[in-house]
């Protein structure tokens, strides 16, 4: 086993990608990855029907709106959208994102649309 292990500085990679709503993977722990994604504007209606959905806001603010309810997200906060719940991430400013999902989510989650970005895209 490697003794060697590399820190992963979030900035620098969010510095590496200026697109909103392209996930970039940065790291993958078992079978799940954690993803970078720069949001600003209205995202689309969705769901992921086979998994939940973690949301961590490293910049910024950002609201994920639901069929009766919208949270909102502040920095340092996140939240776990259960899976088969749809969902519409806002963000009125640029807002950074962290997500953790399972390897191969898409994230337009069953719709292909203008917002569904190539998967497993890592930087």
């Amino acid at each position: 086993m490697d003794d060697k292990m590399e820190k992963i500085n979030l900035f620098e990679k969010f510095s590496k990608f200026t697109e909103h709503w392209e996930p970039r993977v940065i790291a993958e722990m078992n079978n799940y990855q954690f993803k970078l994604v720069r949001i600003k504007g209205d995202f689309i209606w969705h769901n992921h029907p086979d998994t939940d959905e973690t949301f961590i806001v490293i910049q910024g603010k950002m609201k994920i709106q639901f069929k009766n309810s919208i949270v909102e997200i502040g920095e340092g906060e996140m939240i776990i959208v259960p899976k088969g719940v749809i969902h519409k991430p806002i963000a009125e400013d640029e807002c950074l994102v962290m997500l953790v999902e399972p390897r191969g989510v898409v994230n337009t989650g069953e719709k292909v649309s203008d917002y569904t970005a190539p998967n497993d895209v890592w930087i």
